[in-house]
């Protein structure tokens, strides 16, 4: 079973998100140093997610996997509800906002829920944490595969971020998250006691490679005149836009699971992993899926959410945990 206790460093990585951005827009890696980077951010990913493969319990995925309908209505939330979201936004405010933060809002939306904190919340609210455990595993690896078909349906060429996934893409993402993160599963025999035993050092790959991400992704934005394209008005838009989302998903999953007929704990679960988005998978396939001149923008939105999201399913967790434990 996988650690349930809250992350806590919460804050502390809030503030070295800022500060990589910050460090990016004054000193930004450029020519060989870039190269060097962006190496090193693969090898950082591709061992987060051979990490993420060592964690996974294989018992704790058929013991929850029998819940399909559960399974469904999570994965409904993650690609139906949220990309139909984020095109309204997208069609409703297109010519008010930049164009490259909407599509962040889309690419935001078509991403798998997260792993981690969504088991977390669902215990601490006392939910069906086997099947939190499955349907968030689910989601995330499902997205390896969901995520690019959908920037390639909902991300158009015109806004110079997209316009269709190549073949060579997806394999870069297979290659990059999927190998690794079989190749962990894989060796759990061998490497679940240590991954076990040192969740320190499992933390620091999680939050290492996504600040290399950052710092490489705002590094190209910057040099491509990131700053002189956004304001401080756009940025206040999208947290905004994240906050708007965030409400209706946490309002559709917490009514439709009721409306379903499911009970309390799968309703926590289906709450928690069907309303939340995975910045450790969306910032790398960014990386992946667009050029390096607009991760930047594109990767906002998906900053702004992860923290909000942690914040706003804390309180709500605690609200679920305070109810009778006759409920």
């Amino acid at each position: 079973m996988p650690n349930l206790k809250l992350p806590g460093f919460l804050d502390g990585f809030l503030i070295a998100l800022i500060g990589t951005v910050a460090v990016a827009s004054i000193l930004p890696c450029e020519g060989m140093v870039a190269t060097v980077f962006d190496w090193a951010t693969g090898g950082a990913i591709a061992l987060l997610f051979f990490l993420h493969g060592a964690k996974l319990s294989r018992e704790a995925i058929l013991e929850g996997i029998g819940n399909w309908r559960l399974h469904l209505t999570v994965l409904g939330s993650s690609f139906v509800l949220f990309p139909l979201i984020g095109l309204a936004l997208r069609a409703g405010l297109n010519g008010w906002v930049d164009r490259a933060m909407l599509d962040g809002i889309v690419f935001l939306c078509v991403l798998p829920s997260t792993v981690q904190s969504s088991i977390a919340f669902t215990a601490i609210a006392r939910g069906n944490v086997p099947a939190a455990v499955c349907s968030a595993s689910l989601s995330n690896l499902l997205g390896i595969f969901v995520t690019p078909v959908l920037v390639g349906f909902v991300l158009v060429t015109g806004s110079g971020t997209g316009g269709g996934v190549s073949l060579g893409a997806v394999g870069k993402i297979v290659l990059q998250l999927l190998v690794p993160f079989v190749l962990g599963h894989l060796s759990r025999p061998l490497t679940w006691r240590w991954v076990r035993r040192h969740p320190t050092a499992t933390g620091l790959v999680d939050r290492g490679s996504i600040l290399l991400v950052v710092y490489t992704a705002f590094s190209a934005a910057v040099v491509e005149g990131l700053w002189h394209r956004l304001s401080a008005m756009d940025l206040a838009i999208v947290l905004v836009l994240d906050a708007i989302l965030l409400a209706i998903a946490l309002a559709v999953t917490t009514f439709g699971a009721r409306r379903l007929g499911f009970d309390k704990a799968d309703e926590i679960a289906i709450v928690f992993c069907g309303s939340k988005k995975s910045l450790a998978s969306g910032v790398p396939m960014a990386g992946v899926l667009f050029p390096a001149a607009v991760v930047g923008p594109m990767v906002v939105p998906i900053m702004l959410f992860h923290q909000m999201q942690l914040m706003v399913c804390a309180a709500l967790a605690r609200r679920y945990a305070a109810r009778p434990k006759s409920a």
